[in-house]
Protein backbone atom coordinates (compact mmCIF):
# COMPACT_ATOMS: atom_id res chain seq x y z
CA UNK A 1 0.00 0.00 0.00
CA UNK A 2 1.75 3.50 -0.80
CA UNK A 3 2.24 6.04 2.25
CA UNK A 4 -0.76 8.01 1.00
CA UNK A 5 -3.21 5.77 1.40
CA UNK A 6 -1.59 4.83 4.87
CA UNK A 7 -1.72 8.07 6.18
CA UNK A 8 -4.56 8.21 8.16
CA UNK A 9 -5.16 4.52 9.85
CA UNK A 10 -9.08 4.29 10.93
CA UNK A 11 -9.97 6.95 8.05
CA UNK A 12 -12.07 6.08 5.19
CA UNK A 13 -11.90 7.95 1.98
CA UNK A 14 -14.92 9.20 0.29
CA UNK A 15 -16.05 11.82 -2.37
CA UNK A 16 -18.74 14.39 -1.11
CA UNK A 17 -21.66 15.73 -3.35
CA UNK A 18 -21.35 19.55 -2.73
CA UNK A 19 -23.80 20.17 -5.80
CA UNK A 20 -20.71 21.69 -7.48
CA UNK A 21 -17.42 19.95 -7.77
CA UNK A 22 -17.00 16.55 -5.97
CA UNK A 23 -15.18 16.88 -2.51
CA UNK A 24 -12.86 14.34 -1.28
CA UNK A 25 -12.42 13.80 2.33
CA UNK A 26 -11.23 11.07 4.37
CA UNK A 27 -13.29 10.92 7.82
CA UNK A 28 -12.65 9.43 11.10
CA UNK A 29 -13.35 9.39 14.65
CA UNK A 30 -16.45 10.08 16.89
CA UNK A 31 -18.06 12.92 18.19
CA UNK A 32 -19.04 16.90 17.05
CA UNK A 33 -17.76 16.94 13.51
CA UNK A 34 -14.74 19.06 12.50
CA UNK A 35 -13.37 19.91 8.89
CA UNK A 36 -9.82 20.46 8.16
CA UNK A 37 -8.54 22.47 5.79
CA UNK A 38 -4.99 22.73 4.01
CA UNK A 39 -3.43 25.09 2.24
CA UNK A 40 -0.93 25.96 -0.68
CA UNK A 41 1.16 24.25 -1.46
CA UNK A 42 -0.22 21.22 0.11
CA UNK A 43 -3.44 18.62 0.74
CA UNK A 44 -5.16 17.26 3.14
CA UNK A 45 -2.20 15.04 3.62
CA UNK A 46 -1.12 17.91 5.48
CA UNK A 47 -2.99 16.94 8.57
CA UNK A 48 -2.42 13.33 8.83
CA UNK A 49 -0.50 13.20 12.32
CA UNK A 50 -2.94 16.22 13.62
CA UNK A 51 -6.25 14.33 12.61
CA UNK A 52 -5.76 11.15 14.53
CA UNK A 53 -5.24 12.94 17.49
CA UNK A 54 -8.44 14.99 17.00
CA UNK A 55 -10.39 11.68 16.04
CA UNK A 56 -10.50 10.33 19.97
CA UNK A 57 -13.21 13.14 20.37
CA UNK A 58 -14.65 14.83 16.84
CA UNK A 59 -15.95 13.55 13.97
CA UNK A 60 -12.98 14.51 11.96
CA UNK A 61 -13.30 15.29 8.10
CA UNK A 62 -9.78 15.96 6.24
CA UNK A 63 -10.96 17.55 3.12
CA UNK A 64 -8.70 18.83 -0.18
CA UNK A 65 -10.05 22.36 -0.90
CA UNK A 66 -12.28 22.43 -4.25
CA UNK A 67 -9.57 22.81 -7.10
CA UNK A 68 -6.87 21.25 -5.20
CA UNK A 69 -5.65 17.59 -4.60
CA UNK A 70 -8.12 15.09 -5.40
CA UNK A 71 -11.22 17.25 -5.22
CA UNK A 72 -12.69 18.90 -8.79
CA UNK A 73 -12.23 21.89 -10.28
CA UNK A 74 -15.11 24.31 -11.06
CA UNK A 75 -16.30 25.83 -14.18
CA UNK A 76 -13.83 29.36 -15.05
CA UNK A 77 -15.86 32.66 -14.18
CA UNK A 78 -14.31 35.97 -15.99
CA UNK A 79 -14.16 37.45 -12.28
CA UNK A 80 -12.62 34.37 -10.78
CA UNK A 81 -15.10 34.06 -9.00
CA UNK A 82 -15.91 30.22 -8.81
CA UNK A 83 -12.77 30.06 -6.85
CA UNK A 84 -13.36 32.92 -4.77
CA UNK A 85 -13.50 32.35 -0.43
CA UNK A 86 -17.20 32.10 -0.92
CA UNK A 87 -17.66 29.76 -3.26
CA UNK A 88 -15.48 28.12 -1.52
CA UNK A 89 -17.41 28.15 1.53
CA UNK A 90 -20.53 27.31 -0.07
CA UNK A 91 -19.49 24.29 -1.37
CA UNK A 92 -17.86 22.75 1.25
CA UNK A 93 -20.41 23.80 3.57
CA UNK A 94 -23.04 22.23 1.22
CA UNK A 95 -20.76 19.15 1.36
CA UNK A 96 -21.05 18.85 4.91
CA UNK A 97 -24.88 19.23 4.86
CA UNK A 98 -25.08 16.25 2.52
CA UNK A 99 -22.95 14.48 4.55
CA UNK A 100 -25.47 14.74 7.95
CA UNK A 101 -23.79 17.45 9.52
CA UNK A 102 -25.50 20.86 9.76
CA UNK A 103 -23.06 22.35 12.58
CA UNK A 104 -19.15 21.79 12.65
CA UNK A 105 -16.07 23.13 13.27
CA UNK A 106 -13.63 24.34 10.95
CA UNK A 107 -9.87 24.92 11.14
CA UNK A 108 -8.08 26.12 8.14
CA UNK A 109 -4.24 26.47 7.68
CA UNK A 110 -2.90 28.98 4.93
CA UNK A 111 -5.03 28.85 2.19
CA UNK A 112 -7.65 27.02 3.89
CA UNK A 113 -7.66 29.71 6.50
CA UNK A 114 -9.06 32.29 4.44
CA UNK A 115 -12.11 29.73 3.42
CA UNK A 116 -12.56 28.81 7.20
CA UNK A 117 -13.21 32.59 8.28
CA UNK A 118 -15.53 32.88 5.28
CA UNK A 119 -17.60 30.42 6.52
CA UNK A 120 -18.17 31.42 9.57
CA UNK A 121 -18.81 34.71 8.25
CA UNK A 122 -21.29 33.26 5.34
CA UNK A 123 -22.62 30.33 7.26
CA UNK A 124 -22.80 31.39 11.09
CA UNK A 125 -25.59 29.15 11.93
CA UNK A 126 -23.31 25.95 10.58
CA UNK A 127 -19.87 26.93 12.37
CA UNK A 128 -19.82 26.54 15.84
CA UNK A 129 -15.70 27.12 15.92
CA UNK A 130 -13.15 28.39 13.54
CA UNK A 131 -9.84 28.10 13.87
CA UNK A 132 -7.06 30.34 11.66
CA UNK A 133 -3.64 29.11 11.49
CA UNK A 134 -0.85 31.07 10.21
CA UNK A 135 -3.24 33.58 8.37
CA UNK A 136 -4.74 37.21 9.06
CA UNK A 137 -8.07 37.98 6.84
CA UNK A 138 -7.43 38.61 3.19
CA UNK A 139 -8.33 42.49 2.94
CA UNK A 140 -5.87 43.09 5.73
CA UNK A 141 -3.33 41.09 3.81
CA UNK A 142 -3.68 43.30 0.52
CA UNK A 143 -4.46 46.43 2.23
CA UNK A 144 -0.98 46.38 4.60
CA UNK A 145 1.24 44.76 1.46
CA UNK A 146 4.89 45.63 1.37
CA UNK A 147 7.97 43.92 0.28
CA UNK A 148 7.99 41.60 3.06
CA UNK A 149 5.33 39.92 1.74
CA UNK A 150 6.45 40.72 -1.75
CA UNK A 151 9.75 38.91 -1.13
CA UNK A 152 8.41 36.05 1.17
CA UNK A 153 4.95 35.06 0.48
CA UNK A 154 5.71 35.54 -3.55
CA UNK A 155 2.42 33.42 -4.61
CA UNK A 156 0.17 36.29 -3.73
CA UNK A 157 1.45 37.95 -6.76
CA UNK A 158 2.67 35.47 -8.83
CA UNK A 159 0.20 33.27 -8.68
CA UNK A 160 -2.34 35.68 -9.45
CA UNK A 161 -1.48 37.30 -12.50
CA UNK A 162 -3.04 36.87 -15.78
CA UNK A 163 -3.05 33.15 -17.40
CA UNK A 164 -1.32 31.77 -18.34
CA UNK A 165 1.78 32.61 -16.96
CA UNK A 166 1.73 31.31 -13.62
CA UNK A 167 0.43 28.16 -14.60
CA UNK A 168 3.28 27.51 -17.21
CA UNK A 169 5.79 28.76 -14.49
CA UNK A 170 4.04 25.55 -12.09
CA UNK A 171 3.76 23.09 -15.10
CA UNK A 172 7.40 23.41 -15.68
CA UNK A 173 8.64 22.98 -12.15
CA UNK A 174 6.50 21.70 -9.79
CA UNK A 175 8.67 20.00 -7.72
CA UNK A 176 10.82 23.57 -7.08
CA UNK A 177 7.39 25.00 -6.32
CA UNK A 178 7.69 22.72 -3.17
CA UNK A 179 10.84 22.84 -2.38
CA UNK A 180 10.62 26.12 -1.97
CA UNK A 181 7.94 26.44 0.22
CA UNK A 182 9.47 23.57 2.04
CA UNK A 183 12.93 25.44 2.79
CA UNK A 184 11.91 29.02 2.78
CA UNK A 185 8.20 28.99 4.62
CA UNK A 186 9.26 25.97 6.85
CA UNK A 187 11.62 25.50 9.73
CA UNK A 188 11.88 21.69 9.86
CA UNK A 189 12.54 19.45 6.29
CA UNK A 190 12.46 16.12 8.47
CA UNK A 191 8.64 16.75 8.81
CA UNK A 192 8.46 16.49 4.79
CA UNK A 193 9.52 12.63 4.33
CA UNK A 194 10.13 12.37 0.58
CA UNK A 195 6.96 10.64 0.09
CA UNK A 196 4.83 13.68 1.35
CA UNK A 197 6.85 15.86 -1.18
CA UNK A 198 6.13 13.81 -3.78
CA UNK A 199 2.65 13.85 -3.26
CA UNK A 200 2.73 17.62 -3.08
CA UNK A 201 4.53 17.72 -5.97
CA UNK A 202 2.01 15.38 -7.30
CA UNK A 203 -0.72 17.68 -7.13
CA UNK A 204 1.01 20.08 -8.82
CA UNK A 205 1.22 18.37 -12.13
CA UNK A 206 -2.91 18.05 -12.99
CA UNK A 207 -2.85 21.03 -15.57
CA UNK A 208 -6.72 22.06 -14.15
CA UNK A 209 -5.73 21.62 -10.65
CA UNK A 210 -3.07 24.20 -11.45
CA UNK A 211 -5.55 27.00 -13.16
CA UNK A 212 -7.76 26.21 -10.77
CA UNK A 213 -5.61 27.03 -7.50
CA UNK A 214 -4.16 30.20 -10.03
CA UNK A 215 -7.78 30.95 -10.25
CA UNK A 216 -7.89 31.14 -6.22
CA UNK A 217 -4.93 33.22 -6.29
CA UNK A 218 -6.52 35.90 -8.24
CA UNK A 219 -9.72 35.28 -6.48
CA UNK A 220 -7.90 36.19 -3.59
CA UNK A 221 -7.04 39.57 -5.49
CA UNK A 222 -10.05 40.97 -6.24
CA UNK A 223 -13.30 39.58 -5.65
CA UNK A 224 -12.32 38.29 -2.29
CA UNK A 225 -10.79 41.71 -0.94
CA UNK A 226 -13.96 43.69 -2.29
CA UNK A 227 -15.72 41.10 -0.11
CA UNK A 228 -14.09 41.29 2.63
CA UNK A 229 -13.98 44.99 2.27
CA UNK A 230 -17.60 45.08 2.35
CA UNK A 231 -18.26 43.27 5.34
CA UNK A 232 -15.57 45.18 7.73
CA UNK A 233 -17.25 48.48 6.33
CA UNK A 234 -20.68 46.70 7.54
CA UNK A 235 -19.14 45.52 10.71
CA UNK A 236 -20.54 41.94 9.71
CA UNK A 237 -18.46 40.27 11.96
CA UNK A 238 -17.80 36.34 12.76
CA UNK A 239 -19.62 35.24 15.77
CA UNK A 240 -18.49 32.11 17.03
CA UNK A 241 -15.41 31.70 18.19
CA UNK A 242 -12.17 31.90 16.98
CA UNK A 243 -8.42 30.63 17.54
CA UNK A 244 -5.55 32.46 15.80
CA UNK A 245 -2.52 30.23 15.57
CA UNK A 246 0.89 31.46 13.83
CA UNK A 247 4.37 30.34 13.27
CA UNK A 248 6.92 32.27 16.26
CA UNK A 249 9.02 32.60 13.69
CA UNK A 250 7.44 33.62 10.13
CA UNK A 251 5.70 36.91 9.02
CA UNK A 252 3.00 37.43 11.31
CA UNK A 253 5.09 37.39 13.94
CA UNK A 254 6.33 41.02 13.30
CA UNK A 255 4.64 42.33 10.38
CA UNK A 256 1.48 43.90 12.01
CA UNK A 257 3.11 44.99 15.47
CA UNK A 258 1.41 48.51 15.01
CA UNK A 259 -2.35 46.68 14.92
CA UNK A 260 -1.76 44.67 17.74
CA UNK A 261 -0.17 41.88 16.25
CA UNK A 262 -2.87 39.07 14.44
CA UNK A 263 -4.77 39.35 17.59
CA UNK A 264 -5.32 43.09 17.18
CA UNK A 265 -6.34 42.10 13.56
CA UNK A 266 -8.65 39.20 14.19
CA UNK A 267 -10.52 40.93 16.52
CA UNK A 268 -11.60 43.85 14.03
CA UNK A 269 -13.34 41.12 12.10
CA UNK A 270 -14.43 38.54 15.37
CA UNK A 271 -16.45 38.72 18.16
CA UNK A 272 -14.55 35.74 20.95
CA UNK A 273 -10.74 36.24 19.75
CA UNK A 274 -8.27 33.83 21.01
CA UNK A 275 -4.65 32.62 20.21
CA UNK A 276 -1.06 32.50 20.40
CA UNK A 277 2.43 32.36 18.35
CA UNK A 278 3.53 28.46 18.32
CA UNK A 279 6.71 26.94 17.88
CA UNK A 280 7.77 26.46 14.27
CA UNK A 281 7.84 27.94 10.97
CA UNK A 282 4.61 28.41 8.33
CA UNK A 283 3.80 24.60 8.47
CA UNK A 284 3.81 23.98 12.21
CA UNK A 285 0.92 21.79 11.92
CA UNK A 286 3.15 19.03 10.15
CA UNK A 287 6.22 20.28 11.89
CA UNK A 288 4.40 19.80 15.67
CA UNK A 289 1.57 18.16 15.17
CA UNK A 290 1.09 16.94 18.59
CA UNK A 291 1.31 20.78 20.04
CA UNK A 292 -0.74 21.50 17.58
CA UNK A 293 -3.50 19.20 17.93
CA UNK A 294 -3.58 19.93 21.57
CA UNK A 295 -4.01 23.60 21.23
CA UNK A 296 -6.78 22.71 18.88
CA UNK A 297 -8.36 20.21 20.75
CA UNK A 298 -8.30 22.82 23.86
CA UNK A 299 -10.23 25.02 22.12
CA UNK A 300 -12.93 22.73 20.54
CA UNK A 301 -13.85 21.35 24.08
CA UNK A 302 -13.80 24.47 26.00
CA UNK A 303 -15.04 27.26 23.90
CA UNK A 304 -18.97 27.38 22.30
Amino acid sequence: MAPEESAFPGFESLWLDSGREPIFVRRGGTGPAVLLLHGFPQTGLMWREVAPLLAAGFTVFVADLPGYGRSGCPRDRDDHASMSKRAMAATLTRAMGNAGYERFAIIGHDRGGRVAYRAALDHPDRISHVAVLDVVPTYEVWDRADARLALAFWPFSLLAQPAPLPERLIAAAPDAVVDNAITHWGSSPDAFPAWIREAYVEALRDPAHVHAICEEYRAAAGVDREVDKADLDAEHRIACPLLALWSDQGGLAAWYEDAGGPLGLWRRWADAVQGQPVSGGHFFPEEHPAGTAMLLRNFLTHRG
